[in-house]
């Protein structure tokens, strides 16, 4: 009993000594307190916009005004099997040639945007290169056979028509005018999926990608993140308000799919070209004659330029506008009638909206000091003149030759000429009725294959064919 009572003391004790020490510290000594902080707004992600009210921006209006104007276009192109004996090893050992092989038939998919209620429609020129067969199906599946008016291999855009009327039909936006940052939409047909529509910022422009091989290709892509995949090329890029501002026409990725960016010819490049095909049968290109380079460090600190931007001047050919105008080897362009120019890409945007014979007003730095020329633009020929359709040039009407035709002179492929007039073909001793069958060596299927292959001759153009009495002829000739 004695025992449990001393526990009891003890237990006590501890208890009392316990309260003792927490009143006197409380008491007598300050110490830090435990604070709930509070905030008058509540904490949001850095990705809302900081006004709770504040919505992202409805593109329901530009998806809706845009989608039945963009258009699915499917193509058809045959392509020679050559010579074979068979046996692929031999072949290639020998050179052995034995019997012609069928000719292969490729199909391929893109998208176009329809301009205008008449059925004229504007894609990729790579989306109908080498096509024989157009068709254009509709966003209400109505399908039509295109016509091809004229391709641009330098911008890489095609005009189609169609034989239709009252079509809805897109309008051409101020692609100047695009601010980086700025919500843009994707309207096409990527892997054959018809009126799909992605949305995106504009993420950068003016692009040049060296992915146009032509001679005088023009590249200042808008870029944007806006998904596209293959089949979308040639669909339209639509502003906030539906209206045009762009073609879709390639995408950086190391699979063939969208990756992050995609790229747009801007429709200020786009508007110049569908005039010009429509007009003239091809584009009037302007040339100013420099050969240029983007301003570096290097170039910033050998001129003293106060910022590393603009296009430097490399060369000067002695027979260009250029020359002629005044400016000089080490000039700095950095603008053209009042539009600056921060690099290769931008000039070259800026010059491709104009034609031959145009004068623009362009300002360099030389020695520090502004100086500005009026530049009168040439054609590739060297002068002002507008240059003429190929047809026009050739002075001749074709037809693809009909089945009795390669039936009887046993022939795969080949356009006849049912009209000569004075022109180059007449001058080279062609004579109606003859069927070429290949130009410089390239089979030729359709009138269309036979402009792109004289389009692209570069010197002496060799014309095969058969005449309807089976007299075989061959004919060289050259256009300036």
């Amino acid at each position: 009993m004695k025992r449990f009572e001393k526990f009891t003391f003890t237990f006590l004790l501890v208890i009392a000594g316990a309260f003792i020490a927490v009143w006197t510290y409380s008491t007598f000594f300050d110490k830090p307190g435990v604070v709930t902080v509070k905030t008058e707004q509540p904490i949001k992600y850095a990705a809302l916009p900081a006004n709770g009210d504040m919505a992202l921006p409805d593109l329901t209006f530009a998806a809706e005004k845009s989608i039945q104007t963009v258009v699915h276009i499917a193509t058809q192109s045959m392509r020679d099997g050559g010579w074979s004996s068979g046996n692929p090893f031999f072949d290639e050992l020998f050179g052995a040639q034995r019997q012609q092989q069928k000719p292969q038939i490729a199909q391929g998919f893109g998208s176009g945007v329809i301009l205008s209620e008449d059925g004229y429609i504007v894609t990729n020129n790579h989306v109908i290169e080498d096509a024989q067969k157009i068709k254009v199906i509709l966003n209400d599946k109505r399908e039509f056979d295109a016509e091809l008016i004229g391709t641009d291999p330098s911008t890489d855009v095609a005009l189609l028509k169609i034989d239709a009327k009252n079509l809805q039909f897109i309008t051409y936006g101020n692609s100047n005018k695009l601010r980086i940052g700025e919500w843009v939409l994707a309207v096409g047909n990527p892997f054959n999926l018809t009126s799909t529509v992605t949305a995106g910022i504009v993420s950068a422009l003016g692009r040049n990608l060296r992915i146009n091989d032509d001679q005088y290709s023009i590249e200042a892509f808008i870029q944007t993140d806006a998904a596209v995949n293959p089949g979308n090329s040639g669909g339209a890029l639509i502003n906030q308000e539906g209206n045009l501002v762009g073609i879709n026409t390639a995408i950086a990725s190391q699979t063939g799919s969208y990756t992050g960016y995609s790229f747009a010819v801007p429709v200020s490049i786009v508007k110049k070209v569908v005039g010009d095909l429509k007009e003239f049968g091809e584009v009037q290109r302007a040339l100013i004659g420099v050969n240029i380079s983007d301003v570096n460090a290097e170039i910033a600190e050998k001129l003293d330029l106060a910022k590393v931007e603009g296009v430097y001047v490399a060369g000067v050919p002695d027979n260009g506008a250029a020359n002629e105008a005044g400016i000089e080897i080490d000039d700095v362009i950095t603008s053209v009638d009042n539009e600056i120019v921060k690099n290769s890409a931008e000039l070259q945007e800026r010059i491709s909206q104009y034609r031959p014979g145009d004068d623009v007003k362009v300002v360099v730095i030389r020695g520090n000091k502004e100086k500005q020329f009026t530049v009168t633009l040439r054609n590739k020929n060297g002068d002002t003149q507008i240059v003429r359709d190929i047809t026009t040039v050739l002075g001749a009407e074709f037809k693809p030759a009909n089945n009795r035709d390669k039936q009887n002179l046993e022939i795969r492929n080949g356009i006849k000429i049912t009209n000569l007039n004075k022109g180059k073909l007449k001058e080279a001793g062609l004579k109606e009725g003859f069927i070429i069958t290949t130009v410089n060596k390239k089979p030729i299927f359709e009138v269309n294959d036979f402009k792109r292959e004289i389009g692209n001759a570069k010197g002496g153009i060799l014309v095969e064919g058969v005449y309807p009495n089976g007299e075989l002829a061959y004919y060289v000739f050259g256009i300036e």
